[in-house]
């Protein structure tokens, strides 16, 4: 029987294999690299920021692939797929702008 608040792009999808503490392991990290990035970004220092969102986003792609949805909670917008892939395209432009910009001395 699903909830109210139940992510229904995701009814029918098999729980994770991974025990809770696992999958809550896997969004503390992404949440430290939204941290990480968030520093970096007030201190300015863009491409490093830029950098960390970017790899957090990657990860993100693995935890919604390998996490149930309430644990992602509302980082699970669309099937696991569509967020995967969404956020891995997002996150290597990210990570391929941060290492494609000139450094200007920096």
């Amino acid at each position: 029987m699903s909830k109210p608040l139940d992510n229904p792009h995701d009814l029918g999808t098999p729980p994770s294999r991974l025990p809770r503490w696992a999958q809550w392991t896997g969004m503390a990290l992404f949440l430290l690299g939204l941290v990480v990035a968030s520093g970096y970004a007030v201190t300015e220092h863009w491409r490093r920021a830029t950098f960390a969102l970017g790899a957090s986003l990657i990860w993100l792609a693995v935890v919604r692939m390998t996490c149930d949805s309430r644990i992602v909670g509302v980082f699970a917008v669309r099937s696991r797929r569509f967020d995967a892939v969404f956020a891995t395209v997002l996150g290597g432009l990210m990570t391929f702008l941060s290492a494609s910009v000139d450094a200007l001395g920096s």
